[in-house]
């Protein structure tokens, strides 16, 4: 084991673009070493909540996200240090294209500059299916367009033949990029997706957890290990000052001030239909204080007892709107404890659920808005700033935030709106309305932890 200070052994595995196998290779990777005895530290480059799920199950620990837009490249590191501490090696899967980022804004949030803030050496995941010679050209160009950017190595994926694989060895070695594995053309593991991407983890049960062995064994297969993990160890070390992100000290009573009798309870939407979250916000609702209890509204018919806050993240509710909605005894229970005055967060999925209906079918109630599915997806980074004050941030809090649905909620904000969106485009969005803060928007608390601190707070005295 590496201690944080001489910096855990780590690969970003990356594409020149979607759809190479970078999920696969990560994914498969992690499960590999993991079968090897090794503490294999998952990190997933950008607001992906979904990879995240399936590298918890490689890996036996929590996914993790490094996203430098919604928490600044100044957080990077230590939040990749704070998942990996007391890990053997970690392995970060890319987003997108090598350098693809957050749109108009250069680099930034692009999985080339997290592998530079981490100085991490990169695997390059190349689909070589319908090409030979000119991987070389390929490679060469990833390689050379940014020097900072070590590309340590290649795996080729879909490759169709033993001839095939020479072919495309000669190619790559005239470049001088190491080859670190061939994956051959074969029947794709089974990960199926529908209109978000691939299906969560929660929703597969078993299937979930035969695809990601699927994957390990075929990374063991196909590709060196040995020469994986060397290169995972020759990861420069993280710039001066790197300490691990901590959520905060775990309150301790001072003898000047009354014993508190119980802990803010907190109850977090769980369950196949509420998967996205970031582990993050957990720790630090725990770390203000709070006792987080986990639910699942399509099996609990009531709020865990005790509840005085309510968080509700995003997910998929869109395909569980039956089930939730027939589970009336919860939505009743929601509904009282938001009209109490009870601070409520949520966030997409949880706008949706919080509205009178959903493509039809009665939901909470809580806001007087109707949601519904679109043709559109609305996708991309958002510059935020809090409109009306909330259990979640004072007005003029300025977030960065990730818009990602398929839905549409009428109207899009309510009198007193949760954000004003200055870019890309300027409007408002969400509700503010007793302790209610809903919105499409998805924050990570990590970049503002007042955001939990104040939560909290509003539990305790509302």
């Amino acid at each position: 084991m590496t201690s944080p200070d001489s910096g855990v052994p780590r690969l970003v595995i990356a594409a020149p673009s979607s759809g190479s196998g970078k999920t696969t290779v990560a994914t498969g990777l992690m499960a590999a070493l993991a079968g090897r005895g090794l503490a294999v530290s998952p990190h997933k480059v950008g607001p992906d909540y979904i990879d995240p799920g399936y590298h918890a199950l490689a890996t036996g620990r929590v996914g993790r996200n490094l996203d430098a837009y919604l928490c600044g490249p100044e957080l990077v590191g230590p939040l990749f240090l704070h998942g990996a501490r007391g890990c053997d090696i970690a392995v970060v899967e890319g987003v997108m294209g090598l350098y693809d980022g957050a749109a108009g804004e250069g680099e930034l949030a692009s999985t080339a500059q997290v592998a530079k803030l981490l100085r991490a050496p990169v695997v390059l995941v190349v689909d070589a299916s319908s090409q030979s010679r000119s991987v070389a050209a390929l490679v060469h160009g990833f390689v050379s367009w940014d020097p900072e950017v070590r590309i340590g190595g290649v795996i080729l994926n879909k490759v169709a033949s033993d001839r095939h694989e020479v072919l495309l060895r000669e190619a790559v070695d005239s470049v001088g990029v190491p080859v670190l594995g061939v994956l051959r053309r074969a029947a794709p593991v089974e990960t199926p997706s529908r209109h978000l991407g691939l299906v969560p983890v929660a929703e597969r049960g078993s299937d979930a957890v035969e695809a990601v062995a699927a994957m390990g064994a075929q990374v063991a297969d196909g590709c060196d290990l040995e020469a994986l993990v060397r290169l995972a160890r020759a990861a420069g070390p993280l710039p001066g000052g790197s300490a691990p992100w901590t959520p905060g000290p775990m309150p301790t009573h001072h003898p000047s001030r009354p014993v508190e009798k119980s802990p803010p309870r907190v109850a977090v939407a769980g369950g196949p239909a509420f998967t996205f979250s970031y582990a993050e916000h957990t720790e630090l609702l725990a770390a203000a204080g709070a006792e987080v209890v986990t639910f699942d509204p399509l099996r609990d018919e009531e709020l865990p007892d005790g509840t005085t806050g309510l968080v509700i993240g995003g997910g998929f509710p869109e395909v569980y709107a039956a089930e939730l909605s027939a589970n009336e005894p919860l939505r009743k229970s929601v509904a009282e404890l938001a009209l109490s005055g009870a601070p409520v967060a949520a966030e997409c999925a949880g706008l949706l659920y919080l509205c009178r209906e959903l493509d039809g079918l009665p939901m909470c109630g809580v806001l007087d808005a109707s949601a519904r599915m679109s043709e559109r997806l609305t996708l991309g980074y958002r510059d935020a700033v809090a409109v009306s004050d909330s259990a979640l941030a004072g007005a003029g809090t300025r977030m960065r935030g990730h818009e990602f649905h398929r839905t549409v909620v009428e109207p899009g904000a309510g009198a007193a709106p949760a954000w004003g969106m200055r870019a890309p485009e300027r409007r408002v969005e969400g509700f503010v309305e007793r302790g209610v803060h809903a919105s499409y928007l998805h924050t990570h608390w990590a970049a503002e932890p007042g955001v939990a601190r104040r939560f909290v707070e509003r539990c305790r005295t509302s």
